[in-house]
Parts: structure tokens; sequence; C-alpha cells
């Protein structure tokens, strides 16, 4: 054989060797690899004491593998027996819901950005933790029971406390656009002239945003860590049993649930009422985000109901 035929058969072994290690390194590093840190065990072990398994068992799973979207694609759950409900009920009705199956994201409703109210409690919360993590010194323990007194008990001088903590106005504002929030504003004044409620609650958001929140919670991100993600989840799952409401409506007890809700209301006689829920929801074949936010509810109740009526729409829609 020729040396220059000997020599091109060479360089075509090498070369077919060097292609063979580089697929080897991509299946290696491909679907099903853990990334660093995310490591099942270490997830676990670094929740905090008193979590649930569910909260530890749905960040890890969520940040222990790439996202896999199916190819098939979900019908949109707000049909036409939603805004045929919604147009029978007093005030305006904002609603989202992001598919964790498919990516897929739905919109209901048309209107000015509304008052958070107490779930803006929850971007108190993300802000604490991506702070202290930037930070490197975790939370402290007062910084966990303040959380846990803001989230499962929905209590107020806890919140104001953490939002001052956090830099007021500017802290969340800072993180919110980090994070990809659009149309949220953090209110200008704790103490707000002529309203008696702390004015974080009078910080305006829509259901998008609200969504982009919740999906920092479950879903992969450079913002909050696999532990950070597990806490804030563990205290969604275990609010007090009587603000169990809203996005809970119609789904059954075995299902997972985690979720942060406001009520506020706008007007001293009492009959303007921010009524919103929003949370994450997975079981019985589901898995999928939803903020609701309605405004000029006349009654605490009366909002109450029209977010249990249309969550329960959702979920049937979403099998």
């Amino acid at each position: 054989m020729p040396a220059s035929t000997t020599a091109v058969l060479a360089v075509a072994g090498v070369v077919l060797l060097i292609a063979a290690g580089i697929v080897a390194v991509f299946t290696l590093g491909g679907s099903g690899a853990r990334p660093p840190g995310h490591s099942a065990a270490a997830a676990t072990e670094a929740v905090s004491s008193g979590a649930p398994s569910a909260a530890a068992a749905a960040a890890t799973a969520t940040a222990s593998s790439p996202v896999a979207r199916p190819a098939a694609s979900h019908h949109d759950p707000f049909g036409s027996a939603a805004a045929s409900y919604v147009s029978s009920r007093n005030g305006v009705v904002l609603a989202a819901v992001y598919d964790l199956r498919t990516g897929q994201t739905w919109q209901f409703g048309r209107g000015q950005p509304q008052d958070e109210a107490s779930v803006v409690k929850l971007d108190v919360l993300e802000t604490l933790l991506a702070e202290r993590g930037r930070s490197g010194t975790g939370l402290s323990a007062s910084d966990r029971t303040l959380a846990e007194e803001m989230i499962e008990d929905s209590d107020n001088d806890a919140a104001t406390s953490l939002w001052d903590a956090v830099g007021g106005a500017s802290g969340i504002r800072s993180f919110n656009t980090a994070a990809g929030l659009a149309d949220t504003v953090p209110s200008s004044c704790v103490n707000c002239p002529g309203f008696p409620w702390p004015g974080w609650g009078l910080s305006t958001t829509v259901p998008a945003d609200q969504l982009t929140l919740l999906r920092a919670l479950v879903e992969p991100n450079s913002l909050l860590s696999n532990t950070e993600r597990s806490y804030a989840l563990s205290l969604m799952e275990n609010v007090t049993p009587d603000q169990r409401w809203g996005v809970t409506g119609g789904v059954p007890d075995q299902a997972t649930v985690a979720l942060k809700n406001g009520w506020l209301p706008l007007d001293s006689a009492n009959n303007d009422w921010q009524i919103n829920s929003v949370g994450w929801i997975s079981g019985s074949g589901r898995d999928y985000l939803i903020a609701v936010l309605t405004t000029g509810n006349p009654t605490e109740q009366y909002g109450i109901d029209s977010i249990d009526q249309l969550a329960a729409m959702v979920w049937n829609e979403m099998a």
C-alpha cells in the first residue's frame, strides 16, 4: 500500500476516534444527567426541617433533569364555560395558566394591572432568598420565623419587616427586573396617607408576572437555588387551612398545592375588595401554575367564590 494512502487512512482513523469521543461526551451529558449541585441527596438534606416531602421531591425532580416538553399540545383551559361564568360576575377577573407538561401559557380577561394585596408576599420571599443567596449568608433564624409567619399565616407585620429587610420597593424592583417581570410595580409607600393597611399591598401586577414568579420556584434558574426553591414551596404548601381557598377550587386533597392568597378592602365601606390567588397544582395527571386576580368584588367571600369556581373549571379542563 502506498505511503500516502496509509497516511490518509491513519488520519481518518484519528478523526473517527475523536468524533466517537465527542458523541460519547454529549451522550453522557444529555437527558438524565443531574446538573452540578442538584443531586437528589443534596436537595433532600438541604430542605429546612418541617418541609413536606412533596415540595422537596418536586423541586428535586424539576432541578435534576432537563425540562422535556411533549410534542402534543393542550387545549385552552379557559373555555366558553369559564367566559360565561365570569361574565355573570361583578368586577374584573384576570387569570393565566402555565402547563408545565407542554410549556403552554393561556391568559384570560383584559384589564389594567391590579393591586397585589398579600400575594406580594411571595415576591418578598423570593427577593429575600435571592439576596441572602447572593450574599452567601443564607436565612437567619429570624428570617425563617418571619418568612413562615408571612407565607403560612399571611402575617402583615412579618411581611413589613421582610419588605424593609430586602430594601423595600427598590429591592423588590431589582429582583423583579432580574426575574423578568414586565408589568409589576412595587408600592412606593408602606404607610400610605388615607390607607389603613400596609401599603405594600398596593403594589400592582398582572397574572403573567405571577406565573413568572411561580416558575422561578418550580423550574431551575440562576436566581434561586434548589434549596431555596424547596424551602419556599414548603411554606406555600403549609398555609393555614382557612387560607387554602382560591386556586384550590375543585382540586382533590391528594393533589399537591402550593399557594399564596391575597385579600384587601380597597375602600372604607368594605364593598370593593381585591381578591387574588396564585399557586402550583400537581396531581392526577396535571402539573400547572395558575394566577387569578379579581377586583371590584362587593364582598370578600364574593371574590373567593369567583376564584374557587374558575379554578375548578381549570382543574377539570387540564386533565
